[in-house]
């Protein structure tokens, strides 16, 4: 199947998607890719990001599928792996993933970390998987993220001065998406 749609999922609590970080100036630039198209919407539960509601509205109204790729920066992040355990997809991207709640009551209470990560499952349902992670970020440790990492055995792209990718523009998850969709 052919790479044809990229969806960004963002972190938890990001408000108007739209003009938070780097989600509004990476939807546009996709769109300016040949025969791509991309999907940003405000989630759902946007705070606590349960995976029950954050999953359907994934598959139902997003329509992730095996034409598309998954951007999921934090909370997304963790979204898209447990999207990718039971669907397949051309491929996930994370940006910022971790593999615990952290010891964070709101990270507990969105259901993606009560049970083991199925990194086969998702390794066997994503054709490809990107990761982009940072030494410096200030809320997931290295550790976790390394984790991630060796779990999915992903492309991990590492920085150690991008903290937790908050900035307004995002040029490598660009190049990223232009690579994938000249392996389609």
């Amino acid at each position: 199947m052919p790479l044809k749609k990229a969806v960004i999922v963002p972190g938890n609590g990001a408000g108007d998607v739209e003009h938070c970080n780097w989600y509004g100036w990476a939807n546009k630039q996709i769109k300016k890719i040949p025969d791509m198209t991309s999907l940003l919407k405000n989630m759902p539960d946007p705070v606590t990001a349960r995976e029950t509601i954050w999953l359907p509205f994934m598959e139902n109204e997003l329509e992730c599928d095996e034409e598309t790729v998954i951007i999921g920066h934090s909370s997304g992040a963790a979204a898209a792996m447990r999207y990718a355990e039971t669907r397949k997809v051309f491929a996930i991207v994370l940006v910022g993933a971790y593999v615990s709640d952290l010891g964070d009551e709101n990270e507990r209470a969105s259901g993606y970390f009560s049970r083991p990560w199925q990194w086969d499952l998702i390794r066997g349902n994503a054709g490809h998987i990107v990761q982009f992670g940072s030494t410096d970020d200030p809320f997931l440790p290295w550790e976790e993220q390394e984790e991630v990492a060796k779990g999915l055995q992903a492309d991990l792209h590492k920085y150690c001065d991008r903290g937790h990718f908050m900035n307004s523009n995002f040029p490598e998850l660009i190049n990223i998406v232009k690579k994938l969709k000249e392996m389609d």
